[in-house]
């Protein structure tokens, strides 16, 4: 069945199933000190749902050969902000995730290492497939005014929470080619915004 048929979507929904996500995202160098490629991660495989905001995720813990699938949601409300979004998720079983992967889909492939820093959880993402060399490095909150004053953490290269072209949904429709470019023009601005100080 396609459509909804007549009348209008409503415009509003019930918040009952959504979570608000609160998260610094920050572009790295190069693996924090202490974290190596060969420790515990997960192998997670996105699809991001062509025309949608739905991303179908599979994601293996390496150490365990345990698998996790979800179909999630997730949406900002107020761009440029892109530290809080709308999250809704659904965990599926192999059955529904077979049955979802027959859509058209962006795929973007990352290893995630859970990681702590002076207290603090962090997930660093190390990127493959075209997007690889790219690492970033997230960190969630629980509330506006401590996720509003975090400082960087000193393995950081920039803060680029506010930079749509660092959300998932971005990321999955570059080509190697294209990240260069955008790295190297976000390096130049970056120097030049320094020169000046």
């Amino acid at each position: 069945m396609k459509g909804i048929g007549t009348g209008r979507l409503k415009a509003e929904h019930s918040p009952k199933y959504e979570r608000v996500e609160r998260e610094r995202r920050y572009l790295l160098r190069t693996l924090p000190h202490g974290l190596a490629l060969a420790a515990p991660h997960f192998q997670i495989t996105d699809n991001y749902i062509t025309g949608t905001r739905l991303r179908l995720r599979k994601a293996r813990w390496v150490q365990t050969n345990e698998w996790t699938l979800k179909l999630t949601q997730k949406h900002t409300p107020a761009p440029p902000d892109f530290s809080r979004t709308l999250m809704t998720t659904i965990y599926l079983d192999e059955a529904e995730y077979e049955v979802l992967s027959v859509f058209e889909a962006n795929e973007l492939r990352k290893n995630r290492y859970p990681f702590e820093h002076e207290g603090r959880a962090y997930s660093v993402d190390v990127f493959l497939g075209d997007l690889r060399g790219l690492i970033l490095a997230e960190t969630d909150f629980d509330a506006d005014e401590e996720m509003d004053a975090f400082p960087p953490p000193s393995f950081a290269f920039a803060d680029m929470t506010r930079d749509v072209l660092f959300t998932g949904g971005s990321l999955v429709g570059l080509t190697a080619e294209d990240l260069r470019r955008e790295l190297k023009k976000f390096a130049t601005e970056t120097q030049r915004h320094r020169d000046n100080r």
